[in-house]
């Protein structure tokens, strides 16, 4: 069986990433791993994976900051926002110019309030919005703040009648649907659009240059853990290490006394092994997760 750590796959297209988990599950030969932020089947890039007890750590992958490449197609609109739904608005876009096209863009980058795709995993009274979607109900989900830190037009093409293609390079914050950019600058240029391609290029620190294909991984069985747990913790957050009486108190989920860091961090033992993930608050540092073996 795999040793507990992260795997950054890079996803290929068609798949979900629950395709992917079950993969890892036979790859690593254990049930126990989870993914950290789903990618849209028709996307490919970064994927985060845990085995064993780094499926923990899963929850702090997810929040953190992506980055992705993609194209946006201006003059079609599809009821997906992307290119696996119906083409459901076709407008021609000969009037619209490229310095139109980046002001568009630039004003979707920043804080803003974006209303995610109506075709989402996100849960209206228990349910997927894509499911209640599927099933003909017209769903409107609330916007919700999210941050674009960085949104470059790399590049305008006009190969095609009646269509603009916009190559994008995107930083984003967690919950940042690229779809919707898309839809939101098709909107505001009066043409609609969607999104064509998208790869998602980070997680946080983790790049498509340590990522792994699935060919890859299946090659190396079991052995598929690229990131061991230490090695994975320490990569993600700041390091603290703890004194032995510190430890033994750390590691039954007891509280330490401050160390002045800003939290989540990772603690570490006098014989540098990962024992929690520990953030400071009301004047102690407490664990969040205890990751030290029982």
């Amino acid at each position: 069986m795999s040793t507990d750590g992260l795997i950054v796959v890079d996803k290929p297209g068609g798949m979900t990433s629950h395709d992917v988990v079950a993969r890892i599950r036979r790859l690593a030969k254990t049930r126990r791993v989870g993914h950290g932020g789903t990618l849209d089947p028709m996307a490919t890039g970064v994927l985060v994976i845990g085995v064993g007890r780094a499926t923990r750590l899963l929850t702090y992958v997810i929040g953190a900051g992506k980055s992705y490449t993609g194209t946006i197609r201006l003059g079609q609109a599809t009821v997906t926002d992307d290119a696996e739904g119906d083409v459901i608005a076709t407008t021609p876009t000969g009037q619209v110019t490229d310095e139109a096209i980046r002001s568009a863009l630039g004003a979707l980058s920043g804080e803003v309030d974006q209303v995610p795709s109506a075709v989402s995993a996100i849960k209206i009274d228990g349910q997927r919005a894509y499911k209640r979607v599927r099933d003909g109900e017209s769903v409107e989900l609330p916007a919700r703040r999210v941050t674009i830190s960085r949104l470059e037009v790399l590049a305008i093409r006009r190969t095609e009648p009646d269509v603009v293609d916009v190559d994008v390079d995107v930083t984003c914050s967690s919950g940042t649907y690229i779809r919707a950019i898309a839809r939101d600058a098709g909107q505001a240029l009066g043409v609609g659009g969607h999104l064509t391609a998208l790869r998602r290029t980070a997680v946080g620190g983790f790049t498509l240059a340590e990522a792994a294909t699935l060919d890859e991984l299946e090659q190396r069985a079991p052995d598929v853990v690229n990131l061991p747990l230490d090695a994975a913790a320490d990569r993600f957050f700041p390091r603290r290490e703890a004194t032995p009486d510190e430890a033994r108190v750390l590691a039954h989920g007891g509280p330490l006394d401050p160390a002045g860091l800003t939290g989540p961090y990772a603690v570490f033992g006098p014989e540098g092994g990962l024992i929690a993930i520990v953030s400071e608050r009301d004047g102690r540092a407490r664990a969040e997760i205890v990751l030290a073996p029982a």
